[in-house]
Formats: C-alpha cells, sequence, structure tokens
C-alpha cells in the first residue's frame, strides 16, 4: 500500500511483475557471468585463493574486473590498501549507473533501493535499462530476481573455475575473455532498436568513443572510461531537448 501511494504521487503508470520474471529475463545473461566468472576462478585459484576465499571474494566483492585485480595484486603480494584503493576507483562506474538507474525506483523505501544497488552490475544494468525504457517505474520484485539470479551463478561460475582451473591454465585460448563483450554488444543492439532513436544513439557513441581516444592521453584507462561517460551522457541530454 504504501508503495502504491508513493508511485500514485510521482503519477507513475506501473505493473508489479514478478521475482520469476526478473530471473527469466537474467537468462540470456548467463552465459556471459559463467564464463568470465570460471576464468575469474581459474585466475583466483592461480593466485593461490582457497575455494572458501573464492566464494567469500565472490559474495562481498561481486565484481569481474575487480577481482581480477584483486587476484593479480594478491599473487604479487600488495599490501590490503593498494588493492582496496584499486578496486575502489575501477568500480566507480556503479556510481553513474545507480544514478542512472534510480528514477526508476523513486517510488521504493530507502532499504529496498539499497538492496538493488547493492546487487547492481554492469550487465543487469543493461538488462534493467533495457526492459525500463518504456517505463516510467520498475518493479522491486522484478529487479531483485534479475539481481539474485545473476549474483548466484557468478558465484557458481567462479566456484567451478576454482574446482576445474588446474587443468584450464590458460582461459584465454578457449576465448573466454570475449564472452562478457560478446554479451554486452547484444545488450547494446536491442536497446537502440528499441529506442528508435538513431541520430541521438549515434551522436552519443561518437562522443564517447572520440573521448575515450583524447583521454587515453592523458589519464588511465579506468578514469577514461568513467570521464567518457559523464561527457557522453551529458552530450545525449543536450541533443534530446535540442531535438
Amino acid at each position: 500500500m504504501a508503495e502504491n501511494a508513493r508511485i500514485n504521487t510521482y503519477s507513475y503508470p506501473y505493473s508489479e511483475e514478478g521475482f520469476w520474471q526478473g530471473a527469466k529475463d537474467c537468462v540470456p545473461t548467463l552465459l556471459g557471468y559463467w564464463s568470465i566468472g570460471f576464468a575469474a576462478g581459474v585466475v583466483e585459484k592461480t593466485a593461490g585463493l582457497t575455494i572458501a576465499e573464492i566464494v567469500l571474494i565472490s559474495l562481498i566483492l561481486y565484481a569481474g574486473s575487480g577481482q581480477f585485480i584483486a587476484s593479480g595484486m594478491i599473487a604479487a603480494a600488495n599490501p590490503v590498501s593498494a588493492i582496496i584503493f584499486t578496486i575502489f576507483f575501477i568500480n566507480l562506474r556503479h556510481l553513474l549507473m545507480s544514478a542512472a538507474i534510480s528514477p526508476y525506483f523513486r517510488h521504493l523505501p530507502l532499504w529496498k533501493n539499497v538492496l538493488t544497488g547493492s546487487l547492481l552490475t554492469d550487465e543487469t544494468f543493461g538488462v534493467a535499462m533495457n526492459h525500463l525504457s518504456n517505463r516510467a517505474a520498475g518493479s522491486f520484485k522484478w529487479m531483485l530476481g534479475l539481481n539474485v539470479t545473476a549474483y548466484v551463478n557468478w558465484l557458481i561460475g567462479n566456484v567451478a573455475g576454482g574446482f576445474f582451473g588446474e587443468w584450464i591454465p590458460d582461459p584465454n585460448a578457449f576465448r573466454l575473455d570475449f564472452a562478457l563483450p560478446a554479451m554486452f554488444i547484444g545488450l547494446l543492439v536491442l536497446q537502440i532498436t528499441s529506442r528508435k532513436k538513431w541520430m541521438v544513439d549515434l551522436a552519443v557513441a561518437i562522443c564517447s568513443a572520440s573521448s575515450i581516444v583524447i583521454l587515453s592521453f592523458f589519464v588511465s584507462g579506468s578514469t577514461g572510461v568513467i570521464t567518457a561517460a559523464i561527457v557522453a551522457a551529458t552530450a545525449g541530454v543536450f541533443i534530446e531537448k535540442w531535438k
């Protein structure tokens, strides 16, 4: 009742989609979670982590790039403070993703927004933005189903990599590293075709690519990605308003 009152306050057209529908919508991304999670598990095992430690890093850190970097830094015996500092900056993009998706869930209480944001990943963000593109508000149950399915399958992939990684010394030989980019390409194509705003999307893509190229001469890769995302998003807002 409280949520419906909040929704009515914002005058949102709204339909409550269930947990299992969110889980079902996560299925197209699972190959990416399994393959990248498997590769992460192999790297973590090579770095000397036990299965229990792989489970913990998957559940607590829950970030592909962060776990790859953490494993390398652990293997190199870097101090804990350096590992935390590096991962913090690598994952700053989550602030942008949370800010982008938050308007769809502002009718929810704080604890539900915290739970949604804490389980948000690049993949679930892509699926959610594609799903919510023609909606004014999102369903908490649907988002929870999407996030929990991703969370569990990421853990499964990591643990499998930890168990079987000793027989796969080089996961890149099977091109497991390309599964994540391939999945994002598919999500991007779906989102562009559903929006049908070709000129805006093309302008934002050009702005983002050119920003990355220019920034690569001055800042690190992770900082360049975050800055380019901000520049491209800002350009997209202005272009849509001026059309």
